[in-house]
């Protein structure tokens, strides 16, 4: 018979990952974190857990570590939005994990799923966006279609082995706890430290605390109703343009500069040019003219009211997360690798 205790979070090195599993961990909750790779031990020294393999690709080892295990946190994902092969190591990837991370669970006699999902998987067709308003027709993004796909396909599997699963969809998390490399968004905050973001391109962002949205995933699993999702995120989402605002407010030694207003048709330009640059080296492109057609304008802002009522959900300001990311980028012990 399972533990009821026993809890496991996969993508435990991870942004999210790792700052749930310490949540879990000073809760008192019997907790196993799984990793793609176990030399990776920096984000688990000094935590009491059990660390073990799995890969979201591969169904055999998500059983081994599934074993005895009540409830799943399935975290692992690729999350980033460009790859030379997209459809390959961005949707494939994210399809299959999720596959084998549901039917692995059905297997090892698993309880009840909490699958991170995204903002990705919203319909953004009227502004504040509601989980009841379905999925994003969009279908433009190979990361976006495959948390759209991924979501549905999960829900059906959960179902179909008769395990109780909630889904979350967070924003865009920036927090303390950060282990290099920095996700997507972490790295947005960065490159505006770096004064790298030097032209508007009117994106804003989503942001939440990581440990809200941590508090979330662990809400969910006691209060979430089976088959329902949850969006983790703030109400009000800030354009790059503000997010800088706060940098300069913050670090006036900084001298970082505003970015700089340029007619559209030039910053497609830009974004196709960067874009041609990383598809010869081979790493992420800045801007690319879909970053552009996708998200420019667009308003991520959110009516949270069925995550705060339903699981207590309270996030803090996200000027407050902003800042408290910014501070901890460059003060933190490891800021040299962060900011790299």
């Amino acid at each position: 018979m399972a533990n009821q205790q026993l809890s496991l979070v996969n993508g435990a090195n991870g942004h999210l990952g790792n700052n749930l599993l310490r949540l879990l961990i000073s809760k008192g909750i019997h907790v196993r974190a799984a990793v793609r790779n176990m030399n990776n031990t920096e984000p688990f020294a000094g935590l009491n857990c059990e660390v073990v393999q799995s890969d979201i690709t591969d169904k055999q080892s998500l059983i081994k570590a599934l074993q005895g295990v009540e409830t799943f946190y399935a975290v692992g994902a690729a999350f980033k939005l460009w790859a030379k092969d997209p459809q390959k190591e961005i949707y494939d990837v994210n399809i299959r994990g999720t596959k084998n991370m549901i039917e692995a669970a059905a297997e090892a006699g698993v309880k009840r799923i909490v699958y991170v999902s995204s903002i990705a998987a919203l319909n953004y067709s009227n502004i504040p966006v509601r989980e009841s308003y379905g999925y994003n027709p969009d279908r433009r993004d190979m990361y976006y279609n495959s948390k759209n796909d991924g979501e549905k396909l999960a829900f059906e599997l959960a179902k179909k082995h008769n395990i109780e699963l909630v889904a979350v969809l967070p924003s865009a998390m920036i927090g303390s706890e950060a282990f290099a490399p920095l996700n997507v968004s972490y790295n947005i905050i960065k490159l505006i430290l770096q004064k790298e973001i030097p032209v508007e391109t009117k994106i804003a962002l989503n942001w939440v605390d990581v440990k809200d949205v941590a508090e979330g995933c662990y809400l969910a699993a006691t209060k979430g109703v089976n088959g329902e999702r949850y969006i983790l995120a703030n109400e009000k989402c800030t354009s790059i343009k503000d997010t800088t605002k706060i940098a300069q407010q913050l670090f006036p030694g900084l001298k970082i500069k505003l970015p700089v207003a340029v007619p559209k048709p030039i910053l497609f330009v830009i974004a196709w040019l960067m874009e041609l640059g990383s598809k010869i080296n081979g790493k992420a492109p800045l801007l690319s003219p879909k970053d552009i057609a996708m998200f420019s304008g667009l308003q991520q802002d959110f009516d949270i009211s069925k995550a705060r009522n339903e699981l207590g959900f309270n996030p803090k300001n996200p000027d407050m997360a902003v800042k408290e990311a910014m501070v901890y980028l460059l003060n933190n012990k490891g800021h040299n690798t962060l900011l790299m």
